[in-house]
Parts: C-alpha cells; sequence; structure tokens
C-alpha cells in the first residue's frame, strides 16, 4: 500500500557580508519549507546575527546550476561583517542542533540568565501540547517530524513549525520572529513534541524565553543549563500532569 514519507533534504547557508562574497557556513539536513527562517534562526543560534537589524536580505541561490539545487541554497547578506561567526567544520545532520561547537563552554558562554516575571497557570500549562498536536500538520500525515510551537502566557499556540530535526523546528521558529521584528521573547512560552535536549534549552535561552514545556522528558544537561538560565523546565506535560525540573516559581495553582 501507499505510504506518504517526509521529505529530508540538504540545506547549504551562505553568508555575504559587505565587500565579501557569499560564502558556505553550514549545510544542514531539513525539511524543505521555511527556509529562510531556518537560516535567520540557526545564525542566530550561531551568534552570527543578533536580531534583524543585522539582516539586510535573505533569498534563493540565482546561479544554481538546476531548479532543485536553487532550492536547497539560501543566501543570508548581513549588513555588517560578522565578529564572531566562523565556518562550521562539519554538515549538520537532522538530528544534530551543536554539532559544529568545539566545546560546551563555547555555546554556554553566550547565554545569560532571563530576568523576568512571566509566569502561567498549571491549567495552562497542560492544555498547551493538544493545542500544538492540533497544528501539525506535516506529522499528522507522515508521523515523522518534530514541531515546536510558540505560545502566550494564555495558552494560544501563535506559531507552529515542523521539521526532522525538533533544533531545526526551534530555529524555524526562532528565524521568524526575528524577521517579524519581535525579539526577544520574555513572555512566551516554546512548546516541544518530544523531549528536551540542551541544544533546544539553549535555543530558548538565547531567544530569552522562560518557559518550555515539552512532550518528552529532558536530559541532565538541559535541566542544568535551564537551572543556570533562569528557565523554567517542565517535561511529561499531558492533560492532567505535568514534572518540573527547574524554577517552578512561574507556574501558578
Amino acid at each position: 500500500m501507499p505510504d506518504q514519507v517526509i521529505t529530508e533534504e540538504p540545506l547549504e547557508i551562505r553568508i555575504e557580508a559587505p565587500g565579501l562574497p557569499p560564502e558556505p557556513y553550514a549545510t544542514i539536513m531539513r525539511t524543505p519549507g521555511n527556509d529562510f527562517e531556518l537560516a535567520v534562526g540557526f545564525l542566530a543560534s550561531e551568534g552570527v546575527i543578533a536580531d534583524r537589524r543585522d539582516l539586510s536580505t535573505v533569498c534563493y541561490c540565482t546561479l544554481a546550476a538546476t531548479e532543485e539545487q536553487r532550492y536547497n541554497i539560501v543566501t543570508v547578506s548581513l549588513r555588517n561583517t560578522p565578529e564572531g561567526g566562523r565556518a562550521r567544520t562539519t554538515s549538520v545532520s537532522s538530528a544534530c542542533g551543536v554539532c559544529g561547537s568545539q566545546t560546551i563552554a563555547d555555546v554556554r558562554q553566550r547565554v545569560a540568565p532571563i530576568d523576568t516575571d512571566a509566569a502561567v497557570s498549571a491549567g495552562t500549562l497542560t492544555r498547551l501540547p493538544e493545542r500544538l498536536r492540533r497544528r501539525q500538520r506535516l506529522f499528522e500525515t507522515t508521523g515523522a517530524v518534530h514541531a515546536a510551537g510558540l505560545a502566550d502566557l494564555a495558552g494560544d499556540v501563535l506559531l507552529c513549525r515542523e521539521d526532522v530535526g525538533r533544533h531545526n523546528a526551534v530555529d524555524k521558529l526562532v528565524g521568524k520572529v526575528i524577521m517579524d521584528g519581535e525579539w526577544p521573547l520574555q513572555n512566551k512560552v516554546l512548546v516541544l513534541s518530544g523531549r528536551i535536549a540542551f541544544e533546544l534549552v539553549q535555543k530558548a535561552a538565547l531567544a530569552s524565553i522562560p518557559i518550555i514545556a515539552a512532550v518528552g522528558a529532558p536530559s541532565s544537561l538541559a535541566i542544568e543549563l535551564a537551572r543556570e538560565c533562569n528557565i523554567t523546565l517542565a517535561g511529561f506535560v499531558g492533560p492532567d500532569h505535568f514534572n518540573l525540573y527547574s524554577h517552578p516559581e512561574r507556574i501558578r495553582a
């Protein structure tokens, strides 16, 4: 019988800066769609860009040999030459979020504790996974993608992105809000369809997202980073239950 499967293809991200030609920065295995958001969100997590003001243009390659190749190459033009950016030494698989970083310390040094009084009720928290699930169109047809959602403190899921890589889904969210000029996100909740790994907490911290709610469990390093960054981490979130691993003061009865 026929089955519908999810697409996975490489996306080459190139950086162009004033006076410099476009150069390859990284190649990411991803689900096609929202590619500009993915490129911008990924470069934000790498420290290459800080906000919308760093961006000039984002476009597909116009000089590719084939039409298929054209839509697998995105060039991000920057207003200034990045100071800390460096090309990755490896490609990024759909299972890897921080593969190019030399050490965990390289990642952690850019993350500061989040200062916000944002809070949600326990009832709101337990409803978030189901509300995200209703927007998971690709998962509904293939069962093969992760989802990341951005919710407000009232529990409304404002944005959802899906991808074969859970970190890609978060980068697409981050890229969207940067391009829309709505960055950072001190009054939002990150909702995840799976487990919570270190790199997802890192991406939330860089976006100043103070609360993470996930269907799955966190890793030990994810919990440690959440505690350091003043992020409330809730795992195993379901209709009538959740586990809190850090900063429970943001969850109201």
